[in-house]
């Protein structure tokens, strides 16, 4: 069976197992469940991911570079190895300040019974 996901069992260097493309963001698939995903994301400078509305809790968390994270427009500024939970039904987007490669974690598991 094929999957997108990286190898189980096995050790992986994320900032190498996605490079850069000109001009684009990219996104490579660690783990896809039904209860959530975890994806490694690289932002060329002067891209960023559309403006979205999530319906689930997302953890954004910097391995390369720094990135602008604004949520509901606030803006947060975060640097290599920090963090930030972006909370379910907020506005958010993220613009690369040069390049950075990111870990984004949805976690969909505890909205049984919730009105999405």
């Amino acid at each position: 069976m094929q999957t997108n996901e990286i190898e189980k069992s096995e050790i992986h260097i994320l900032i190498k197992i996605i490079e850069y493309v000109p001009n684009s963001v990219v996104s490579k698939t660690i783990i896809r469940k039904t209860t959530g995903n975890i994806s490694v994301i690289a932002i060329d400078t002067g891209e960023a991911l559309a403006e979205k509305i999530s319906p689930f809790d997302t953890f954004i968390q910097i391995i390369e570079g720094t990135a602008e994270v604004v949520i509901d427009d606030q803006s947060n500024i975060l640097q290599m190895g920090q963090g930030i939970i972006i909370p379910a039904h907020s506005s958010n987007i993220v613009r690369a300040n040069g390049r950075v490669k990111m870990i984004s974690t949805v976690i969909k598991s505890g909205y049984e019974g919730s009105t999405l």
